[in-house]
């Protein structure tokens, strides 16, 4: 009975095996099942979805395209030169993938104290253009808001500017007239209107409130001055910086609520943002304490005095107007459900303990407003435009480090900035002009962020802040600390490949597969017989698997790949040998078949493993410290080994095992490469 279970189980994972191999073949080479699925979609009428085929990662040498090797001049960075050199290579890749090359690889690698990348670019033509990009040194500059005059205008040119805008008064003036008299505003927008963006829809803007939409104000003001009672035109133009507006209010309605509130915060050590030393339960008791000390008059006091927030100590706490969604939610949910004047008890949040004082609530007001919008000009339509920034002589040089840091009250994520010496007294200079007013920050010639300065800042840190998360914000001071690491790039090395000679490579590598493929079945089903047949569909499972692990991982397979490949054909049977020749000696000494096959795989396995392990810790090395040509080598071959592994001990154990079930074969010797001996003849 149990052997009946034992043959069962064996049946099943055989039959397992061969369909997990169909599937694999399939989804490795999907072409003939398509073309099945095909006949049958065109005979039947069907429509029956296809195999994706998934093609394989192909490398330089394949593919064509060229390689550079450039040398690192990293004397100037210090002890951190892996982090510097990440940075350079996190710069190049970016440059690499404004050429729109498929799949680049750049790659670091120090030898003999050098650093090197390599840059792969597979099917790049301007190769010229690539090497005058990525040669280029990071480059972080500030820049400040360019304030310089401009030019004056000309009379002609002034006296074309004021005909443009008093026709355009007199427009808008005819416009509104129309439309008052009863034409129909939608059809005067479309044909009429300079606003782009929203005449197809009849000037509709949408629901709009001064607090969403503040470059709508004059608008809004004006319709809810007029208050009107149903939809209408107002009739009034509406003058704004950008040009004259003929109004139509078709709606209104309350919208969100806001909540006016200040706060008092006593953070912990281990609070996020808080750096302060003071317990978590050292905190609560002084939140509980000062809380029945307040009082609506001296709040604001209380929080000059008490509060940890950076800036409490001028704000009072006041946090202004805010939404929902704007605050964390235990700050948000005490805030909204509180009476306006009423002090909350203390709560806690991930930055420390609250004390939230509701000074005021409101509804807000949304009004639905189309607009018919005549354009006019200024100065800037006549004169040439201007660079919105220029240089401070602040640049990547004066950068110490770039960290990512949080916002105590929002949580989140910031990049802050800190410089050396000469870069404080520049940055101090800087933002005391520029209080007010927008400093940009550019790497390598592009706009990263362009914050607005508060206040002078003397210290050297500053914080960049943006509607970034924290992937983003990582990146960024990533670049930002390769901006400012001066880390050159020479380049020593340039080899370009055709994409001709790419395919005439791939073409002889597969049929080099191929013909080592057979030569090692015919090999074994010639010396081993039976074990050497099983052997082979054995390895054509282990085929069908390294091929699929090649596309889903994907592995870029090179020429060098491809030789690791055909290299562990040979070493997926080499265990086979050593297993099916200790089968021999079994079968030769005289035992069961099974019993010798058992034995032969016991016996096998510790020379199988010492042989695939030190084959292992070589293919580690090369993979580590070799080039990108010899680690396509050694991880074609480590998958190989792995799997070959598997292909021996477990499937071809149990094909042998499904062969050799209710013992047919047990006096067949000669099967498994074993001479049969002859009975003595007793006399």
């Amino acid at each position: 009975m149990a052997k009946m279970k034992e043959m069962t189980k064996v049946r099943l994972i055989v039959a397992g095996v061969v369909a997990f191999s169909v599937v694999l073949a399939a989804l490795v080479y999907p072409v003939w099942l398509n073309r099945g699925i095909d006949a049958v979609n065109n005979t039947l009428k069907v429509s029956i979805p296809k195999v994706y085929n998934l093609p394989f990662s192909l490398g330089l040498d394949l593919q064509g395209g060229t390689q550079l090797v450039y040398q690192a001049d990293v004397s100037n960075v210090g002890s951190d030169q892996g982090a510097a050199m990440e940075g350079v290579r996190d710069v190049i890749e970016r440059r690499v993938n404004a050429f729109g090359v498929s799949e680049p690889v750049v790659q670091t690698n120090q030898a003999g104290g050098q650093w090197r990348v390599i840059v792969e670019l597979a099917g790049i033509k301007d190769v010229q253009s690539a090497i005058k990009m990525i040669g280029e040194t990071p480059l972080l500059e500030f820049k400040e808001k360019n304030e310089a005059p401009a030019r004056d205008m000309t009379a002609d040119e002034i006296k074309q500017l004021n005909e443009y805008n008093k026709s355009a008064e007199v427009k808008a003036a005819d416009l509104l007239k129309k439309a008052f008299d009863g034409a129909d505003f939608t059809s005067l927008v479309k044909e009429n209107s300079d606003d782009v963006k929203t005449k197809a829809g009849g000037g509709d803007l949408g629901w709009i409130s001064i607090e969403k939409n503040p470059n709508f104000e004059t608008l809004i003001e004006v319709v809810a001055k007029n208050t009107p009672k149903e939809p209408q035109v107002i009739n009034k133009v509406v003058k704004t910086d950008d040009g004259y507006n003929i109004v139509k209010y078709m709606g209104e309605r309350d919208g969100e609520v806001q909540v006016k509130a200040s706060h008092i915060l006593i953070c912990y050590k281990g609070a996020s943002g808080c750096s302060q030393e003071t317990s978590k339960e050292d905190a609560k008791k002084q939140a509980e304490d000062l809380l029945p000390q307040l009082t609506t008059k001296n709040f604001a006091a209380k929080a000059k005095e008490f509060s940890t927030e950076p800036g409490a100590d001028t704000s009072g706490g006041d946090l202004g107007y805010f939404s929902r969604g704007m605050m964390v939610k235990e700050f948000e949910d005490q805030s909204f459900s509180m009476k306006v004047g009423e002090i909350s008890p203390v709560i806690e949040t991930q930055f420390g303990f609250h004390i939230i004082y509701k000074v005021d609530d409101k509804v807000t007001k949304e009004y639905q407003i189309a607009r018919l919008f005549v354009r006019t000009k200024t100065a800037k339509d006549f004169l040439p435009p201007t660079e919105p920034f220029v240089m401070t002589g602040l640049s990547g040089k004066h950068l110490k480090k770039a960290v990512v840091e949080f916002d105590n009250n929002t949580s989140r994520p910031m990049v802050g900035l800190e410089f050396n010496e000469e870069g404080t007294k520049l940055f101090g200079d800087i933002t005391s002009r520029n209080v007010g007013k927008q400093v940009a920050i550019y790497l390598d010639g592009k706009a990263i962020s362009s914050p607005v300065v508060n206040e002078a800042i003397t210290d050297g840190k500053a914080v960049i802040q943006g509607d970034f998360n924290i992937t983003e914000a990582k990146l960024l001071v990533q670049r930002l600390n390769a901006g400012a690491l001066p880390v050159p790039v020479t380049l020593i090395s340039q080899q370009t490949l055709g994409a001709s000679l790419g395919q005439v490579s791939l073409q002889k590598s597969l049929m080099a597969g191929l013909i080592g493929f057979l030569v090692v079945v015919l090999f074994m089903i010639l010396y081993y017989r039976l074990p050497g047949l099983l052997a082979s569909l054995a390895l054509v499972v282990y085929t069908c698997i390294v091929l699929f692990i090649f596309k889903i991982v994907p592995v870029t397979l090179t020429l060098s790949g491809i030789a690791g490949f055909i290299l562990s054909l040979g070493i997926a049977v080499d265990a086979n040998v050593l297993i099916f020749e200790r089968l021999k000696e079994e079968l030769k000494a005289g035992k069961p078949l099974g019993s010798a096959i058992d034995e032969g795989f016991k016996r096998a396995w510790p020379s199988i493993r010492d042989g695939n392990v030190s084959t292992l810790i070589t293919c580690f090395i090369l993979a580590w410290f070799g080039a990108s040509l010899i680690k396509g080598f050694a991880i074609t071959l480590i998958i190989g080994i792995l799997v070959s592994l598997f292909s021996a001990i477990v499937i071809t154990r149990y094909f042998m095992k499904m062969a050799i079930s209710g013992r047919r074969l047990e006096n067949h010797h000669w099967l498994f490469g074993v001479r049969q001996k002859k009975e003595e003849t007793i006399k």
